[in-house]
């Protein structure tokens, strides 16, 4: 909740449309309307992370589903039910093949995450649907590289292979998907696999709002000093993942990832009051602590400091940390509650919908006959979640 957090902020909710270096203008619009507002400043922060890349592949865009945002995990949850509901149905006996196919591509974070709550989400939800067996499921994977999770190195890799594959995850490596269309994923290995659900997380672009801006850029990312500020435009920020941070130990540049991007937030915050009050600057730098990843049933990888840990104690490190950085206590102990009920309860497989409840509209003498009984609506069947 942003008022909540910015207590001393004047927040204005709308959707940048425009920046004006020049001017020191940017260009906002709200409301029901979309009508604009120019609001000026002294200084700017860019934080405008990254957007999902499709890379033009053919039928991407119109099919394949993300993992960027709360609202795509909402509405990928809806799709597994969705799937499974159909599947179970007499009608659907011929096409429950690609119904219960599910591929995930990229073998990052995101995809190995996301590949491991769908398996445990799938398998556990099996057998409420008497019409379904386990062995029609299939859950794949589809990474670009030699082994998945290449950041935390190849034997944590190997690990969450194994545990994956143990579990009924399909892993294809040095493979990557090629085209989509309405009931096949198709390969770079030629291999076309029968399915109706591809889950894209194998690409990532900078918001494209920056193209317009006449900065330094490469591959679509601001280019920063070490202060964060960048150059040649007084009063200009950027952080995160649509800014090009150098790492004056190494001589190339921070990678985006949230726990650099976190503690930039905090340099970038000090600098920028130095910056008005007339103090000292200070560089950005910082060195990745660890990385850690889980991959279902209460498992996990972790490599902190150097140190590998992997198994039952990775997932729960994964888990404190996240916890902790979480704001507010309010938000840490609502987490923490679920968590804990998680742990002793199954999941609930219901879909959240965001439809309205159905109306009717009928002549007043419609009502009174419906009132006497002559006049009544059909029934609806209807799933409560």
């Amino acid at each position: 909740p942003v008022r909540k957090l910015l207590k001393r902020i004047n927040f204005f909710a709308g959707e940048v449309e425009a920046i004006n270096l020049e001017q020191k203008l940017v260009t906002v619009s709200h409301g029901f309307d979309h009508h604009h507002h120019q609001l000026p400043y002294d200084h700017l922060v860019l934080g405008l992370g990254s957007i999902t890349n499709f890379f033009n592949l053919p039928g991407l865009e119109q099919r394949a589903l993300t993992m960027k945002s709360l609202g795509d995990a909402i509405h990928l949850r809806n799709r597994l039910i969705a799937h499974l509901e159909e599947a179970s149905t007499e009608c659907s006996a011929d096409v429950r093949r690609p119904l219960l196919t599910f591929v995930v591509a990229g073998g990052g974070f995101a995809g190995v995450e996301t590949i491991a709550g769908i398996n445990d989400f799938l398998r556990e939800a099996h057998r409420f649907y008497p019409a379904l067996r386990e062995d029609m499921l299939r859950v794949v994977l589809v990474h670009p590289g030699k082994v998945i999770l290449p950041e935390l190195g190849d034997k944590l890799g190997r690990y969450a292979e194994r545990k994956l594959a143990e579990r009924g995850v399909e892993i294809l490596v040095n493979t990557r998907v090629t085209a989509v269309t309405e009931n096949s994923v198709q390969l770079s290995s030629g291999e076309i696999i029968d399915s109706k659900a591809l889950i894209w997380t194998a690409g990532t672009s900078p918001n494209p709002a920056l193209d317009s801006l006449p900065c330094m850029k490469e591959r679509g990312r601001l280019k920063v000093d070490e202060m964060l500020r960048v150059p040649d435009w007084p009063g200009l920020w950027a952080l995160g993942d649509c800014a090009l941070v150098p790492n004056l130990k190494t001589g190339q540049y921070h990678p985006p990832t949230a726990q650099h991007a976190l503690r930039q937030g905090k340099t970038l915050a000090n600098n920028l009051i130095a910056s008005v009050r007339g103090g000292t600057l200070k560089a950005f730098s910082f060195s990745t602590i660890g990385q850690l990843a889980a991959i279902g049933r209460r498992t996990g990888v972790a490599n902190i400091f150097g140190i590998n840990f992997s198994g039952f104690l990775a997932w729960w490190m994964w888990r404190t940390i996240y916890l902790s950085k979480l704001p507010r206590f309010e938000k840490k102990l609502r987490v923490a509650l679920d968590w804990t009920l998680d742990l002793l309860f199954s999941k609930d497989l219901v879909q959240f919908q965001t439809f309205r409840a159905p109306t009717v509209s009928h002549s007043p003498d419609s009502d009174h006959l419906a009132a006497a009984g002559s006049v009544s609506a059909p029934p609806v069947l209807e799933s409560v979640s």
